[in-house]
């Protein structure tokens, strides 16, 4: 298949996240199968306007902040050098690009989440808008389309939005869990709680900080991981609560020093009202530490409550400290919660997301493009999560 995937940045950008792993996680097995992908997104200061990722040829066109007005140009300019695609491939993991508007393929949609009324805490309320209303187009806009969801979540959020369901599926992200494996060894002597992913207004790390600061055990150490605007926020609100050199603010690290948190960390924590997934739960899992997470949209999918880590009500900072005590007090129950997320985590791969991927696009090419062939079954979506 000739594949275009749209997508607003790729995995060398500095901005790169969840989305742009799952991209070329995904696109980047497709394009080692023989298919030909093309991945058109933006640009950063100093990048170069072409390269080649994981086998797929990259046109970046425009910024992060103006990628919407270059992005048909971009479109244009690779087809006439490289000829029709068989479906262009978008990604919706900020504005809408409203594809279906202006490309002449038949398109197809991936939706890590959409942001909805929680747009309004991270951005300023003309921009929180803009996303409202862009997302409000959807409907309408998309409605000749296919949808791809990483989560029941965002599955029922589509639905809820007025995407018919026998246009929606749910195909898991998966996680390398061959490089992200227990270490007992590497556990910390005393409590380490650890939060890994961007500093973000709407992320809620200060939820995090609220509640470090009421535990009772003062040998408790804090390690925060990630970068983000949102750093002097959290940075004063730790100064303000008298913190000190309990809390590591780390910056950027390697995969390789995000694994060693995650190995020596008793609990990893993410307190956002809304994810997609949260492959940071499951990558803390396959590490055999617990999650204590919001019971939000996406983040409940990804932990087991009771199981392999703890759900609470998303912004209760009581019961926050609730479920960190008791964790933490605990190396047993540590050990069980790591032993339990270990063989959840080794139930989602990389490899079973592209085959099920792989099969849709298939069935798009023999259809001739047109939406609403056949979908997965719940059975085949639990079978999504399992080896290839």
């Amino acid at each position: 298949m000739r594949l275009l995937v749209v997508n607003w940045q790729d995995r060398e950008n500095p901005q790169a996240g969840g989305a742009e792993t799952h991209l070329h996680e995904i696109y980047g097995r497709l394009a080692a199968r023989g298919h030909d992908v093309t991945l058109l997104c933006s640009g950063w200061t100093g990048a170069p306007p072409t390269t080649v990722l994981d086998g797929m040829r990259v046109q970046r066109v425009g910024s992060r902040w103006d990628f919407p007005l270059h992005v048909r140009r971009g479109y244009r300019a690779l087809r006439a050098a490289h000829g029709p695609f068989d479906v262009l491939v978008e990604d919706i993991n900020k504005l809408p690009l409203l594809t279906p508007l202006w490309a002449r393929e038949p398109v197809d949609v991936v939706v890590p989440h959409l942001f909805g009324m929680t747009a309004f805490a991270e951005a300023s309320v003309p921009v929180a808008a803009t996303v409202v209303a862009a997302e409000r187009l959807i409907p309408w806009v998309y409605r000749d389309c296919d949808f791809t969801a990483i989560s029941e979540s965002t599955r029922d959020d589509l639905v809820a939005r007025g995407i018919r369901r026998q246009r929606t599926r749910v195909i898991y992200c998966g996680i390398d869990t061959a490089f992200y494996t227990p270490a007992p060894e590497e556990r910390a002597q005393v409590p380490v709680l650890a939060y890994v992913g961007r500093l973000r207004q709407y992320k809620g790390v200060d939820l995090i900080l609220q509640a470090f600061a009421r535990l009772r055990d003062r040998r408790t150490t804090l390690e925060i991981a990630g970068t983000g605007d949102d750093r002097p926020r959290l940075e004063a609100l730790a100064a303000s609560l008298d913190l000190g050199e309990r809390v590591r603010f780390l910056g950027f690290v390697s995969e390789g020093e995000k694994r060693a948190l995650l190995r020596r960390a008793w609990v990893v924590s993410l307190t956002s009202p809304k994810e997609g997934w949260g492959i940071t739960n499951l990558e803390a899992a396959a590490c055999g530490t617990p999650v204590v997470a919001s019971d939000s949209p996406g983040l409940r999918e990804s932990v087991r409550d009771g199981e392999t880590g703890c759900l609470v009500p998303h912004g209760d900072v009581n019961a926050l400290v609730g479920a960190f005590e008791r964790v933490l007090a605990d190396p047993a129950l540590v050990s069980r919660f790591g032993r339990a997320g270990r063989t959840f985590a080794e139930s989602f791969t990389w490899d079973a997301a592209a085959d099920h991927t792989e099969a849709h696009l298939r069935e798009r090419v023999r259809a001739g493009g047109k939406a609403g062939g056949d979908h997965l079954s719940r059975a085949q979506r639990d079978d999504s999560r399992s080896a290839s």
